[in-house]
């Protein structure tokens, strides 16, 4: 059986934790920033979590992402 391929779109986006979770970095924070408040622009550094029920497509796409 040949090895998986890792989907790269996928590994530059997603991030496994230690604890098996799924993190992402929050869209919307490249340009035209004059027209977001400060308020929203602060909830854009934070990173998210993927739902439990979509971790299974990441782990699909990144075989060998989270070990």
């Amino acid at each position: 059986m040949p090895k998986q391929k890792t989907k790269k779109a996928a590994k530059k986006r997603f991030k496994f934790t230690a604890t098996g979770k799924v993190k992402f970095k929050r869209t919307g924070k490249r340009h035209q920033l004059g027209n977001k408040s400060s308020k929203r622009k602060l909830k854009l550094r934070s990173a998210g979590y993927i739902f439990d029920g979509d971790i299974k497509h990441i782990e699909k796409m990144m075989p060998y992402g989270s070990l």
